[in-house]
């Protein structure tokens, strides 16, 4: 390589001095630039990228040979592993400062050589942590980028004396939740921009935080947490944003979170743009979005959403992108649509869309509408009904969907009067006659399940009574039927299948036993268990055509009081039925006419086995 010492005009227009790469000796590069120094005075970029120096002091010579005019200096990819104290003393005017893709270790170079760089990148080093005083003479600083190292600590004031800090880079660290405690950005008033994405902050719950990390960052636009770890933020505290009353960009996807706090924009009111992509929000409400009053841009793409409908009421009137694309999303009716009145784009790719009449609306919209661009929307698929699974939402035949709704109207009204007279006319007029039948066809329903059944019978006697005669039956008839007669009895409280439906315990209980006793009074009449436990009681004894039921009363009943029960009427006057003596009368009798009921199994019998007693 030769040079023209002699004409050096030609050098008065270079602004961009890029020495990467390049094979000379330091020395040579030194004379070099010294030479034509003074020839260089509209140099504003000088790149000393890829020279291969092991440690800056070596390349000292050349920074200063620069000293008076270089505003940008850049240093990428070399083997600079420390900074001496005065590698940069003479750079005056330095402006831009690049040393990324080195194997810087330690911070605290720059302690009162530069005064004037706005921007400093120290991306793609080896830092482990940021301690206090290691950006301290950077007063003009603007941009701070260390993303890409190896920071797992930031010692509380490490930034400070950065009034005039906008942009901060942290990105691909190994920051945790104790790494971005209040303190470490608590004196950062103008901050703007934060990028705290790809490291390892994570929390245990969504509980409110007693310090928020946030909470002095009142200036703030932009901030980026997505991709935490390998395993996620799991939760985002419920004041996790306290204090970022400027947030505009949010950038929240892949954190492995499965739900969010109603109060977690609450903070944020000004946000425009949030992205929660690729969580598992399977249960959003419209509570979460109420204070997002002028959100523009909403991104939920793969979050395993079924329905968007917690956006009806979410009062999002500023919204116009929507990307809920890889979603399970089968409708989307004109409530929603209607709902947001500003959308101008839509993207549903990679949904379960329903080629049927629930969607035909959403096709005409989307033919038809020229406020909103529905992303493919002649792409979009059916993945339901499966006859038409793979073929086009948009070939769907929306006409086979239309109805006369005013023929519909009417047959609606119509039918609507005729049924509310009929149900009427019923109630007043066949009140009780209905209840019975409709008693009377449960018990046939039930009888034909327990035909169908192997024969077995479990019980001597099932118990029909209430709650209110639940001490006599305890003190008086199982002691007597069960201790002296030595009877098997089945009752609810003892025998009872848990879980199961009270109606279905009660039918097995009677068919599985051989009679079933009815401890009657008013309140038993007025019960509706025992009511139905009667009726199927008593369409057994009919159906049957053999007496599996008797009759206790507790009490005189009158026999107009019985007409709704007629076949208990019927029981009554043939005399199948049996009476508690009153108080102070022998109860022998009593008992002695209930041990010859129990004791009676012919099924064929034609006379009540009381009827002689």
């Amino acid at each position: 390589m030769t040079w023209d010492v002699q004409d050096r005009s030609y050098l008065q227009s270079v602004r961009h001095l890029n020495l990467s790469g390049i094979q000379l000796p330091v020395e040579k590069i030194t004379d070099l630039l010294q030479t034509f120094s003074s020839s260089l005075a509209s140099l504003r970029l000088h790149s000393l990228g890829d020279v291969k120096v092991k440690a800056l002091m070596r390349k000292v010579c050349l920074i200063s040979s620069l000293r008076f005019f270089s505003e940008i200096l850049q240093m990428y990819s070399n083997y600079i592993s420390f900074i001496e104290d005065f590698a940069f003393k003479d750079l005056k005017s330095l402006k831009t400062l690049m040393i990324g893709s080195n194997r810087l270790v330690l911070n605290g170079y720059f302690k009162k050589d530069l005064q004037k760089p706005t921007i400093l990148d120290l991306a793609n080093n080896k830092l482990d942590s940021v301690h206090r005083g290691g950006f301290e003479s950077l007063k003009s600083l603007k941009n701070l980028s260390l993303p890409d190292n190896q920071i797992s600590f930031i010692e509380a004031g490490s930034f400070d004396g950065l009034t005039n800090l906008i942009f901060l880079n942290l990105q691909s660290n190994k920051l945790s939740r104790g790494s971005i405690k209040d303190s470490v950005f608590s004196r950062l008033p103008n901050l703007k921009t934060l990028l705290l994405n790809n490291n390892y902050i994570s929390y245990d719950n969504q509980k409110p935080l007693d310090h928020p990390p946030f909470q002095n960052l009142r200036k703030l636009k932009t901030l980026n947490i997505f991709s935490q770890g390998h395993k996620g933020m799991h939760y985002l505290p419920s004041n996790l944003f306290k204090g970022l009353r400027s947030l505009e960009e949010l950038q929240a996807e892949n954190l492995n979170i499965n739900s969010l706090d109603p109060d977690t924009f609450t903070y944020t009111p000004y946000l425009w743009e949030l992205d929660l992509s690729r969580n598992e929000l399977l249960s959003l409400t419209t509570r979460i979005f109420l204070p997002l009053r002028v959100l523009k841009t909403l991104h939920l793409s793969k979050v395993g959403l079924q329905s968007l409908d917690f956006l009806i009421n979410a009062n999002l009137s500023k919204l116009h992108l929507l990307h809920v694309s890889t979603n399970a999303l089968s409708v989307i009716n004109e409530t929603l649509i209607r709902s947001l009145p500003t959308l101008i784009y839509l993207d549903l790719r990679g949904n379960y869309l329903s080629c049927d009449c629930t969607n035909a609306w959403f096709v005409n919209w989307t033919i038809s509408s020229n406020d909103t661009e529905v992303e493919s929307a002649y792409e979009l698929t059916c993945n339901y009904p499966d006859k038409v699974k793979g073929h086009k939402l948009l070939d769907l035949d929306v006409d086979s969907c239309n109805v006369d709704v005013g023929f519909f109207c009417f047959i609606s009204t119509a039918t609507l009067v005729s049924m509310t007279l009929l149900g009427s006319f019923l109630f007043h007029f066949l009140r009780w006659q209905v209840v019975y039948a409709y008693y009377l066809l449960l018990a046939f329903l039930h009888d034909n399940k327990q035909q169908r059944k192997p024969n077995g019978l479990q019980y001597d006697a099932f118990i029909s009574y209430n709650v209110h005669d639940e001490l006599w039956v305890m003190r008086e008839l199982l002691p007597q039927l069960e201790g002296e007669q030595d009877w098997k009895l089945c009752l609810h409280h003892r025998d009872f299948e848990p879980g199961k439906p009270i109606m279905d315990n009660s039918v097995n209980g009677i068919y599985s036993s051989r009679k079933t006793i009815c401890v009657i009074n008013h309140h038993y009449l007025e019960s509706e268990w025992c009511s139905r436990e009667i009726q199927v009681a008593s369409f057994r004894h009919f159906d049957e055509k053999k007496y599996v039921l008797i009759l206790v009363f507790l009490e005189h009943i009158p026999s107009h009081q019985l007409s709704p029960y007629y076949r208990m009427k019927r029981l009554i006057q043939k005399k199948s039925y049996l009476s508690w003596p009153d108080p102070g009368e022998d109860t022998r009798v009593f008992w002695q006419k209930l041990r010859v009921a129990l004791e009676n199994k012919d099924s064929s019998e034609m006379e009540h086995p009381l009827a002689g007693i």
